[in-house]
């Protein structure tokens, strides 16, 4: 057995006997605890965030094109009366 193995079999054995302590049960408590008040929250993933300000960035140019477009159109309709 080499060292290298010898001391992870040593943190493996560790991390056991922490699992089966009171702070192991902490962890789980505070973890579960984590993750139900972020599961209330109406979070969204980045993926999700990411796509929908790129749609946004879209709909924005999109808008300003039409607005000049409107704006062309009703200087040409004042120029023609």
């Amino acid at each position: 057995m080499t060292a290298r193995s010898s001391f992870q079999d040593f943190a493996r054995r560790i991390e056991q006997l922490a699992a089966s302590t009171p702070l192991g049960d902490i962890e789980r408590n505070s973890k579960a605890l984590l993750s139900h008040a972020l599961a209330r929250m109406d979070l969204v993933p980045r993926e999700e965030f990411d796509a929908q300000t790129a749609v946004l960035a879209r709909t924005r140019e999109a808008l300003t094109a039409l607005e000049h477009r409107v704006a062309a159109l009703e200087a040409a309709a004042r120029g023609s009366d």
